[in-house]
């Protein structure tokens, strides 16, 4: 899903390009809609706030879709950008031998 080069979108940036503000919903109307405050939406869909198990839930009954089409994009937004901020710290821990079982 993502390489190296390769830049995942934030999920919520997602939503809005690709669902919300093509089908004409404002950010207002959504958290109406959805019953949650225009600040956590706003937040959302800039960016600044990921999708939570409550969200994701919501927001897939709202567009018919599954909830964990959005919490497995979170999922690999946030290792992605645990990879940019701390790769280099990783690379320094030594891998455990396993013992066949």
């Amino acid at each position: 899903m993502s390489g190296p080069g390769f830049r995942l979108e934030h999920p919520g940036a997602v939503l809005w390009e690709e669902y919300l503000r093509p089908m004409g919903i404002s950010q207002s109307r959504f958290a109406r809609d959805l019953n949650i405050s225009f600040r956590r939406t706003n937040e959302l869909l800039n960016g600044k706030r990921g999708f939570t198990p409550d969200t994701a839930l919501r927001v897939a009954k709202y567009l018919g879709m599954s909830p964990e089409f959005w919490m497995n994009w979170q999922a690999a937004y946030d290792l992605q950008s645990a990879r940019k901020k701390h790769g280099k710290e990783y690379t320094k821990i030594k891998t455990v031998p396993q013992k066949a079982a």
